[in-house]
């Protein structure tokens, strides 16, 4: 354990320092140019989309997106486990593969390391390309710690689904049940589409030497809708912070709500002082984290910074009724984001990672609504009894901190 500790303080990875971050509402004219700029992609316009929340949408809608497939499909998981959801989103893939359509799935080494080989057997007899992310056997130890964690789905070029979903049977259900995740996708159509696929060709050309192209998988871009959306993908091996960036530059810019609710919120001295500073000028900052975690050790880091935002006028909730996914913020109920970023370490310096920023009040206000709806089944965390916590949870966020920007 000592080795390991020195390995990792060795080689801890850290988002890019902000000195000055400017502080531009999110109705003031230079917002768009301004956060186009620093996250370099477009804003696009003429998409539709729809919020998914809990497996019982989001299943049944990819299921159905990839049964419509009439040109190419094209998946990047994350997590692929045991269960019916990932042998019936298999099946589904290997039926469009025997009809011809060409299908390419691509699969984190570490996510899908318990992925039943059924599964991917299924796609690969009918023809389907598997293919997995930095496999742990070629990599140093450096690079195992740079993981693909994004979750794209984009059929014909011209639907895309992303959020934080994966896929587990644990992902089942409507989010209030025990020992399933709570959590919420973005299905959509639209010109934003091409930038969804973008971000699965960067990591499907690193993991395949492909470059993809043609109308199969980049039509002409068409509206479909009046919903604003911006692809944000993260890649800090490639020099890529963007999802850091676009969460404090949507921090600075509000000016009267940042409702964020992330399973693995564990922030560093930059983005509590940006919290902090929003709640100094008078804006309501409240977070939303599980009450219930898959990994104990990232609830302590996470508990062993409550107090500073505590004290500072920061709300913070633990959402009981079931294990929170969901990785969401709304500002002013007018911007939004949802998808695979982390409020920590892992998902801001080592991950590729892919945010949609939401520019539609509609929609911003539906997660919102959410965001209050799940403080109904949520415990609100005080000071003063976050300050007696007892002596067991004490030890085990001092024994985490080594190793707490690696979680």
């Amino acid at each position: 354990m000592v080795f390991a500790v020195v390995v990792v303080r060795a080689v801890r990875p850290a988002p890019p320092a902000h000195d000055l971050v400017p502080s531009v509402a999110i109705d003031d004219p230079a917002f768009v140019p301004t956060l186009e700029a620093h996250v370099t992609t477009p804003i696009t316009r003429g998409n539709r989309a729809t919020l998914l929340v809990n497996g019982d949408a989001i299943f049944p809608a990819k299921l159905a997106a990839i049964r419509a497939a009439r040109t190419s499909i094209t998946y990047a998981e994350y997590f692929w486990g045991e269960g019916q959801v990932g042998a019936d989103i298999a099946e589904a893939l290997a039926e469009r593969c025997r009809a011809g359509i060409p299908v390419k799935v691509l699969l984190d080494a570490v996510g899908a390391l318990y992925m039943p080989d059924e599964h991917r057997a299924t796609m690969l007899r009918a023809g389907c390309r598997v293919h997995t992310f930095r496999p742990l056997v070629r990599l140093g130890l450096r690079r195992h710690n740079n993981r693909n964690h994004r979750r794209i789905l984009v059929v014909d070029g011209r639907i895309g689904h992303t959020g934080g979903s994966g896929v587990s049977d644990k992902w089942t259900g409507n989010g209030t049940a025990e020992d399933h995740w709570h959590d919420v996708d973005l299905h959509f159509e639209g010109p934003g589409v091409q930038w969804l696929q973008s971000a699965f060709a960067e990591n499907w050309r690193e993991a395949t030497h492909e470059i993809l192209g043609g109308a199969a998988y980049f039509p002409p871009p068409a509206p479909a809708g009046d919903v604003r959306l911006q692809i944000v993908a993260s890649s800090p091996v490639a020099g890529s912070y963007a999802a850091y960036t676009m969460v404090l530059l949507a921090i600075a810019s509000a000016r009267q709500s940042v409702l964020v609710t992330n399973p693995y919120f564990v922030l560093d001295a930059q983005m509590t002082n940006a919290l902090l500073a929003a709640a100094r000028r008078g804006v309501r900052v409240r977070v939303l984290t599980p009450g219930k975690i898959d990994h104990n050790l990232v609830r302590s880091a996470s508990r062993h910074d409550y107090g500073p935002l505590l004290q500072g006028g920061v709300e913070i909730f633990e959402y009981q009724a079931s294990l929170l996914h969901a990785k969401t913020m709304v500002v002013d109920a007018t911007w939004a984001t949802l998808g695979s970023t982390n409020f920590d370490n892992r998902s801001f310096a080592l991950n590729d990672e892919l945010n949609v920023g939401i520019h539609d009040p509609a929609l911003a206000r539906r997660l919102q609504e959410m965001f209050e709806r799940d403080l109904e089944r949520a415990r609100r965390i005080d000071y003063e009894s976050w300050r007696r916590r007892g002596i067991k949870e004490r030890l085990m966020e001092t024994l985490v901190l080594p190793v707490r920007d690696l979680l």
